[in-house]
């Protein structure tokens, strides 16, 4: 187990106690060193895993998780992060709960927790809602923890929102970090983050979004490409273009998928609906105009219909550095004549990427649980250290 003293030694230069019994809501939220922190932890989490050696640092508790739009990976993600670390999951279904009657998000939160440890929540189809709603949850038990309700206060882990997706953008990160040999080689590799077609609407902005608010950070030029009128966030780019400027690299934007592909040496197809139309659409909800957002998602399916060729064909991975890029998607993609007839990726291309793609996903549910093991526990290198000690077989065989 030397190899760990690699992982404490790390953690013992870098600066994260506020992370201890705080929570994570967006990336450009934390410190270098404390996304750092994270990227270390999910490593060392891997590495003992991967050696036979038990995680666990809870006997018991709950991590108690509210998807409020689908969800496979990061369900299950989520659901193996808990385990991980000795929690059992618990899926607040709301449709089964008292907030149909009118519960409130102070009543709601309160009740659940308990016994939790760690909330996940997933809120991220309506522009303005997910993350205030995040917050709302946080303060209530934050309330309840100092009113002496709660034994202990969950710490929450957003499994995405309507701004940020930080668990899968980070680890998409640690995918890099890990494909190109550590952080310090990533300084000047160009990023295609790029808007691709779609037969489907409504597809929230926050993966695009958690993309240049993160990669930006690390020295690498990125580029943001989609079509005229399939624009994110303001406030997303604003600290796109601040960090480029911190750490030397560039943030640019293009409307031409082609430019964006050029000598990239990584590209994000994946498609977003344009941020003014998931305006409309969170107004038209709150109103329950039911005609209304039939006519808005007619509209959107035709405005689609009118990039088809926003693809990512083998052509245009033949433009990229030395026709190697590597390719990211935080999946399901939308395949050309598997999963539909027109999408986001040729199924030659998606193809051979798909291990590549499948071990990008594979850092999830280390992310997410090194993201509770910073937040729960007060001295992570001692307690890395204490679980290769203890030697506890995760399988007895």
């Amino acid at each position: 187990m030397s190899n760990l003293k690699d992982f404490t030694d790390k953690l013992d230069k870098l600066n994260f106690k506020d992370m201890y019994e705080g929570n994570f809501f967006l990336t450009w939220e934390k410190t270098d060193d404390e996304i750092a922190a994270v990227f270390t932890v999910a490593d060392a989490l891997r590495h003992l895993r991967e050696n036979n050696l038990s995680t666990k640092i809870f006997d018991s508790g709950l991590g108690i998780s509210l998807f409020r739009d689908n969800s496979t990976r990061t369900r299950f993600s989520f659901a193996s992060a808990c385990n991980l670390l000795g929690l059992e999951v618990q899926d607040l279904d709301e449709g089964k709960s008292q907030i149909a009657h009118g519960e409130t998000v102070r009543e709601t939160a309160n009740m659940i927790s308990f016994m939790a440890d760690v909330i996940g929540i997933r809120d991220d189809m309506y522009i303005g809602k997910g993350n205030k709603y995040m917050h709302d949850v946080v303060d209530a038990v934050t309330e309840g923890y100092k009113d002496g309700v709660l034994e202990q206060k969950p710490t929450l882990v957003n499994l995405q929102c309507d701004i940020d997706h930080p668990t899968q953008c980070m680890a998409d990160m640690l995918h890099i970090i890990h494909e190109f040999g550590g952080v310090e080689n990533l300084k000047g590799k160009k990023v295609a983050m790029t808007w691709a077609y779609s037969p489907s609407y409504g597809k929230p902005l926050s993966v695009p979004q958690g993309v240049i608010g993160l990669m930006t950070r690390f020295g690498m030029d990125v580029t943001l490409a989609h079509p005229d009128g399939y624009d994110v966030m303001k406030d997303v780019e604003d600290v796109a273009r601040k960090n480029a400027a911190a750490t030397g690299g560039s943030f640019t934007k293009t409307n031409s998928m082609a430019e964006a592909f050029k000598d990239a040496d990584i590209v994000y197809p994946k498609s977003w609906a344009p941020f003014a139309a998931m305006e409309k659409r969170t107004d038209l909800y709150a109103k329950g105009d039911q005609d209304g957002i039939k006519a808005l998602e007619k509209e959107l399916l035709a405005q689609n219909a009118n990039h088809k060729d926003w693809c990512c064909t083998e052509e245009l991975m033949k433009t990229t550095r030395n026709g190697k890029a590597l390719y990211l998607h935080c999946l399901p993609a939308d395949i050309n004549d598997v999963s539909c007839k027109d999408g986001e990726v040729e199924a030659s291309v998606f193809d051979r990427y798909r291990v590549p793609l499948y071990k990008e996903a594979s850092f999830k549910p280390y992310i997410i649980a090194a993201m509770i093991f910073l937040a729960k526990v007060k001295d992570p290198q001692a307690t890395l250290k204490a679980l290769a000690d203890r030697k506890m077989p995760r399988m007895f065989s």
